[in-house]
């Protein structure tokens, strides 16, 4: 079975509508999908369990937790507030917010358990992603941190996983989790943390202890685009997969890498996040995508739909021709999901060239 992890309660509530982090992406991609026929058949959408205090607390500490939940319900005090990390423009207090993003979490780690008990081979929860939180603070829109506790879960059950982020900002909370084990290889291609939040995520953060080797970093510098990304992707990425040998795979797949994005600087197209997701199926392990961040909604929706098309095996060219104006409310191009060729400034190339092939020799040495 293919997964497809969906509440309509995760489109309702949630952020405030000034917050950039738009909850209704996932019910639009649902929607994209039931109209391509994607989720029928071996396609199935499979309705989340909240994630309960004791999942949570395997990562987060009892404190910050009840901190969350007297936090949606409107009793905080600024002292709280400001330990927790709550109450600020990107980590915002909004009613039932630990229920809220219980449930979040909690599609993560029901895609988890349809994993391991061999119901599902891929799973997608485009609600799940928020590899920013700390044990006992939120950031950076994220609150619990899923992608943390769906790693543990799976180390406890014996498995080794790889834990692939292609998200645009470098997933800091889980590195930080699984820094020095040797059961959890982290491989995160973002931004440079030189131009864009959290500001971590260099090349040399190689792990330590057990995990000293574990820890694959690739900033990436702005501007970079699909061939540069492809290139270090298989020289850098593919190998440590393949040296690692896991038993499961995640990729966060967020969509602020495209081009476009409001909140970074990377141009790419959603056809590099296809191949990333197509090369790691050939890998033939479970595999569990979850979405992440993605600020252009028009392209994250689309971007997501292509990825449940690659995942579930009904990816059609013919099928999806002139779909994507309508479907997607777009009509800036029509020629399906994947996104048209983009031709980065010339004047740039060369210097993300540069900073590629610096990165792929400096993996290659260490």
């Amino acid at each position: 079975m293919n997964a497809f992890l969906y509440s309509s309660e995760l489109d309702s509530g949630g952020y405030p509508d000034e917050c950039p982090f738009n909850t209704s992406r996932a019910g639009r991609t649902r929607e994209a999908v039931i109209s391509m026929g994607l989720l029928d058949g071996d396609n199935k959408e499979v309705a989340p369990i909240s994630a309960s205090r004791e999942s949570l607390s395997k990562f987060h500490t009892l404190e910050y937790l009840d901190i969350l939940e007297r936090a949606g319900h409107g009793d905080i005090s600024p002292d709280d507030a400001l330990k927790a990390g709550l109450g600020t423009p990107d980590c915002p207090i909004f009613e039932n917010m630990f229920e809220y993003v219980s449930l979040a979490a909690g599609a993560t780690l029901t895609a988890v358990d349809l994993i391991l008990r061999g119901e599902a081979e891929v799973a997608f929860n485009p609600s799940g992603g928020f590899h920013h939180a700390q044990p006992d603070h939120a950031a950076g829109f994220c609150y619990l941190n899923d992608i943390a506790l769906a790693l543990l879960v799976l180390r406890e059950a014996g498995k080794r996983v790889v834990f692939l982020d292609i998200d645009v900002h470098h997933c800091d909370g889980v590195q930080d989790a699984f820094y020095d084990s040797g059961d959890v290889m982290t491989i995160s291609l973002h931004e440079s943390g030189k131009t864009l939040f959290p500001g971590t995520g260099y090349e040399n953060e190689l792990g330590e202890g057990d995990g000293l080797g574990q820890c694959v970093n690739v900033p990436l510098p702005v501007g970079t685009y699909d061939e540069a990304y492809e290139r270090i992707f298989r020289d850098v990425a593919v190998p440590a997969v393949a040296r690692f040998d896991p038993d499961v795979i995640i990729v966060e797949a967020g969509m602020d890498s495209l081009a476009g994005d409001p909140l970074a600087h990377l141009n790419l197209t959603n056809n590099t996040h296809a191949h990333i997701v197509e090369r790691m199926m050939q890998f033939d392990k479970p595999l569990l995508v979850t979405g992440g961040g993605g600020y252009n909604v028009k392209n994250t929706v689309r971007g997501w739909s292509l990825l449940w098309s690659v995942l579930s095996g009904e990816e059609q060219h013919d099928l999806m021709l002139g779909m994507g104006g309508v479907m997607m409310e777009n009509t800036d191009w029509v020629a399906g999901l994947r996104d048209r060729m983009l031709i980065s400034d010339a004047g740039s190339r060369p210097d993300v060239n540069a900073e590629i092939e610096r990165l792929i020799e400096f993996h290659k040495s260490a």
